[in-house]
This record gives C-alpha cells, structure tokens and sequence, in this order.
C-alpha cells in the first residue's frame, strides 16, 4: 500500500546523500518535497502541515546541524515524526475487570467489519480467551450467515438467535448476548453491527443504542484503508456520534495510496489498534506504529518477521531439528517438507522478503516473485515414498522418472531438487557440527593443568545452541539492544541477490 510514498521518500533522502551540511535552502527543499509525497499519498492536509512543521522545526535545530550525517539524521527525524503520526506506541485492548469484556465494531458496509470480527476472535482464542460472536447486523443479507460460516472457520462460538436479513431487533440480541456470556463462561463478547453504504442517522442512532445497551470496554471503529480521505471523514462521524475507543485498519494489502492509514490517528485522536493484511482468518495482527513507519521508509519489519516465524514453527518441530542437528543425524526430505510447509503458512515469500532491512531496492525482483515454485517442490517430495524421502540415493532414473509424473513435473526438474538438496545436506551437516562457535568449526582438543578435558570451554556440541536462521530454528535474532529502526536507511546496501536462481519463476 505504501509502495508510491515509499518511493517517493527514498528519493529525497538520495538527494541528500553526501552532503556533509543542510543549508536552509536545502531544509526547505527536502520538507516541500515532502509535504508534496505526503500530499499525493492522500494524507489529510492538517496531518500533513503538522508533519512538515515539526520537521522543519527538529532540522533546524543542533541535532541535525551538529551531526556527523545530516542526511542520516533527516531520515530519523522523519522516521519519529512517522512514529508519532501512527500513534507512537502499541497500544493493547482493554480488558474488563469482570468479564465478560464486550468489544463492539461499527464501520460502513463493505469495511470488512464482519470479517475483522471472525478474525480478532480467532487472534483472541490464540491468546487464551474464550471468545464469543454475537450477530447483531440484522439488515444486510446473509450477514448473520457469514458470520457463523466464520465462526465456525476460527472455531468460536456464534450467538445468533435472529434469523437476519431484516428480521429481529440487533440491540435485544446484544443485550441478551451478554447474560448468555456469562453463564456460558466467555471472557470476551465481540458484537458485529450493521453498516450502511454511507452515514445515516438510523444507522448511528441505532449503534449508540446497542452501545448502551451492552456498555462495551470497547468499540472499534472498522475503517477500509483503500478509501482515503472519505474514511477519515467517516471516523470523525463514528467518534462524535458512537464514541470509538480504537481503530483497525482493513485491506492494509490492497494497492491504494495509503493516506487514511497515516491520517486517521491525528484526526480521530484514537489509536490503530489492529491491522488486517489480507483475506485469510490469519491475516491480523497488532498494529505497531514504529514497524510501520519503518517499511514506509524502506527499513523492514524484523521483529514483526521473527514472530511470524515463531507462530509458523512450532515448538516440536524446532526441538526435533535442534536434536536431529546436535546429535548428528541426517537431513531428510521429509524434514525439508516440513520445513517449507511451516514456511508457506508465513504468507508470499515476497512479502517476507520485503520485510528484511534495505530489500526496497530490489522491489523490482521482487514483485516478480511468486510462490509456484514452493508448491512445485512440495509435490515433487509428495510423490515419493517415505524410504526416498529418508534415503534419496536409491532414487534411480525409474523413480525419478515415476515422481515427476506423479507430480506434474519433468525429470529435469527432480533432478534439480535433489542436487541441490544433496548440497543443502552437506551446508546442515557442516553446520551441526559448529554448533556453539561464533569462529565456525571445532577447536582441536587442549590439554593443560586446568583443563584436562578434550575441547574447550563452549567449543563441542555441549556448548553451543542450535543457531538461528537454520530450518526449524526460526528466524535470526537481534542483538540485544539494536533498534529495529537502525537496520537500512539511505546508507544500507542490500546484498546483491539473484532471485532467478534462487526462486525458478515460470517463464
């Protein structure tokens, strides 16, 4: 979504590259610049002149006129700025005392409102509740039937006693949702409500009445990101009308310029307290405002790919290969399997990719990546017996030829997968073996007075952890006290990487 303003600010701070001081002139040149990108991203204007004030503002001050990088120190002061226009920290749902907690959505019709709704209850069961959807859009068609299709989809309960499509009274049904909570022991109520295409008083008269008659912890404002200025606008209706605690930003994924995102916070006063990044029940997330100032700005989300990682790899799975690796066992293909299965539940390779500091400059490559290639190589291992999965020596030209046809492939193709899977055994077998090493390899064994054991203190397999970045051991950490918003800027070079010969794309 923030591809053009993304762009446009990479080419700014290139201008700025290697001046060793601002004048006023150049100041004033880099902040109309910006107030231009900002502008053509769709960003409400008031947002805008606040944004380019407080620039102008810092960059005249010491912190910019006494640094060692002017430049550099520029893309800072507007990575904060971004910061702060985003909503500057996290912020978390508010939970009752006394459950149940009641989280009621408003939105327009056509918001992904009722979406968003099976979607935050899943994200909640996942962190322990018990959650529970009550169907209180009585107006729009099947509306009360999608939301239990979803439901059923996260796995929660749906409280619909209207049939809908009209029928039925939505702020008795939210009332007697909550009695129901209670005696069925949910901690949390999630209350989807109808929309219309537009704003209308009967459509804000009738949530402030399903707002009094529950009294939510809560009430979320749905706002489709892909609108631009109109959503604002519309926020601004919900606040004064309803009174919204919180936003979440819908279809995040989708190719719009990105304005309302970077607005609605400054105008509505309220926090971003959700993300939705795509069609599936697992595409949410927290919304946090420094990753995302940091991907505008072309410096990854890290952290945001190292939790996505540790959700995709279970805990089994990292432990059986951290034992497999320490006790010296063979790589498999059923291991490589499982491998790429964990990291197809990740989402599109490019969008991981995307997330790695500096990986803008390749934007090109990557947005000719696609995932075939995985599943490519999936059905390829699918094709073969369990013993050629273990052993994949004995997979002679009869084989070889019997699992590209199973899997829709050529032979050529098998043979590419297992010689460059045969290289990927050797990489593993190598590295197991300098488990715990920063140098790489084992130590000679010492012998001395002190130390009469073989090896040395932390060299050997017993003194070392698996390493991350390795199958089955996520995805690598940051060293401890490294901001995320350090990796990349003007000044980070992405390593030079030929996506054609590591991802084979169908001509």
């Amino acid at each position: 979504m923030f591809d053009t303003l993304s762009d446009r600010l990479s080419g700014i701070f290139t201008k700025l590259r290697g001046k060793g001081r601002l004048t006023e002139a150049d100041i004033d040149a880099t902040a109309r610049e910006i107030r231009l990108a900002l502008l053509e991203a769709d960003v409400a204007l008031p947002v805008v002149r606040s944004f380019v004030a407080a620039l102008k503002e810092r960059a005249r001050g010491a912190e910019v006129s006494q640094a060692l990088n002017p430049a550099q120190q520029i893309i800072k002061i507007v990575h904060e700025e971004l910061i702060n226009v985003l909503g500057g920290e996290a912020r978390r749902l508010q939970f009752a005392k006394q459950p149940p907690t009641v989280i009621m959505l408003a939105g327009l019709q056509g918001s992904g409102k009722t979406t968003l709704a099976g979607k935050l209850a899943k994200w909640l069961k996942g962190q322990g509740h018990q959650p529970m959807l009550v169907a209180a859009d009585l107006q729009r068609p099947n509306a009360v039937n999608q939301l239990q299709v979803l439901g059923g989809r996260a796995g929660v309960e749906v409280f619909a006693p209207e049939p809908g499509n009209g029928v039925g009274d939505p702020v008795a049904v939210a009332k007697e949702s909550i009695e129901y909570a209670r005696r069925h022991m949910r901690d949390i109520v999630i209350v989807d409500t109808a929309g219309r295409l537009g704003i209308d008083q009967e459509m804000m008269a009738q949530a402030a009445s399903i707002r009094d008659a529950v009294t939510p912890d809560e009430v979320i404002f749905v706002i489709d990101a892909m609108v631009g200025q109109d959503a604002v606008a519309t926020a601004e209706a919900f606040r004064d009308g309803v009174g919204i605690t919180g936003v979440v930003l819908s279809k995040l994924d989708g190719d719009a310029r990105g304005g309302a995102a970077l607005s609605v916070r400054h105008v509505t006063g309220q926090p971003i307290l959700f993300a939705s990044t795509g069609e599936k029940l697992e595409d949410f997330d927290v919304f946090h405002p420094d990753r995302m100032a940091s991907r505008i700005l072309g410096m990854g989300d890290v952290l945001t790919l190292i939790e996505q990682a540790e959700a995709a790899f279970d805990a089994d799975q990292k432990e059986k290969m951290t034992s497999k690796l320490l006790g010296g066992e063979q790589f498999t293909l059923e291991d490589f399997l499982d491998q790429l299965i964990a990291i197809r539940r990740m989402g599109p390779i490019a969008n991981m990719l995307k997330m790695m500091p500096g990986m803008n400059q390749m934007k090109g490559q990557l947005d000719d990546l696609d995932d075939k290639h995985f599943d490519r190589v999936t059905a390829i291992i699918r094709s073969m017996t369990p013993a050629e999965r273990a052993n994949p020596k004995i997979i002679n030209g009869s084989r070889r030829a019997r699992i590209a046809t199973g899997s829709g492939v050529t032979v050529m193709d098998v043979n590419q997968l297992l010689n460059r899977f045969t290289d990927a055994q050797k990489m593993m077998k190598q590295m197991g073996g300098m488990m715990g090493l920063p140098g790489g390899g084992r130590r000679k064994a010492t012998k001395s007075p002190k130390n009469k054991r073989k090896g040395t203190k932390g060299g050997g397999r017993s003194g070392g952890g698996f390493p991350a970045g390795l199958p089955g051991g996520g995805m690598p950490q940051l060293p401890p006290g490294l901001d995320p918003s350090q990796l990349g800027g003007d000044d980070f070079k992405a390593p030079k990487l030929d996506f054609n010969k590591l991802f084979k794309r169908d001509n």
